[in-house]
C-alpha cells in the first residue's frame, strides 16, 4: 500500500518526464499546510532561476495574518511573485509542474496569477 505522499510523487513522476522531453523551463509548485513554494527551473533542469514561497520574511509581512501561507491569497501573492521573478531572469515561457498535486485551490491560484502577471505556459 503507498502512503499519500508516495502516490502524489508517483502522479508527478510522467509529467517530469514529459516536460523533460520539451526543454522548457518549469514552474514548479510545492504545497504544505503553512506555506506554498514555487520554482523556476531550468530546461536542462541543472539550476533554480528563480524562487519564491510564503517563507520569505517580505512575503509575510505583505500577506498579513500572522504570515499565513496555507490559504488562496497567499498562493496568489506568491504566484504573482514568481512571474515577475521569472521575467527579470529571462523567463517567459514555463511548463507548468503540479509535482502530482490537484490542479485545485491553491495551486490553480498560483498557476492563475502567475499567468495574468505574464508567464506563458
Amino acid at each position: 500500500m503507498l502512503t499519500k505522499k508516495e502516490q502524489r510523487l508517483r502522479r508527478s513522476r510522467q509529467t517530469r518526464i514529459r516536460i523533460a522531453t520539451q526543454g522548457v523551463a518549469r514552474l514548479t509548485v510545492n504545497r504544505t499546510n503553512l506555506h506554498i513554494y514555487a520554482s523556476v527551473i531550468s530546461g536542462d533542469g541543472t539550476k533554480v532561476l528563480a524562487a519564491a514561497s510564503t517563507a520569505e520574511v517580505v512575503v509575510r509581512k505583505e500577506i498579513g495574518a500572522a504570515g499565513k501561507g496555507g490559504n488562496v491569497a497567499a498562493a496568489q501573492a506568491i504566484g504573482k511573485r514568481i512571474a515577475e521573478k521569472a521575467k527579470a531572469a529571462g523567463v517567459d515561457k514555463v511548463a507548468f509542474d503540479r509535482a502530482g498535486f490537484a490542479y485545485h485551490g491553491r495551486v490553480k491560484a498560483l498557476a492563475d496569477a502567475a499567468r495574468e502577471a505574464g508567464l506563458q505556459f
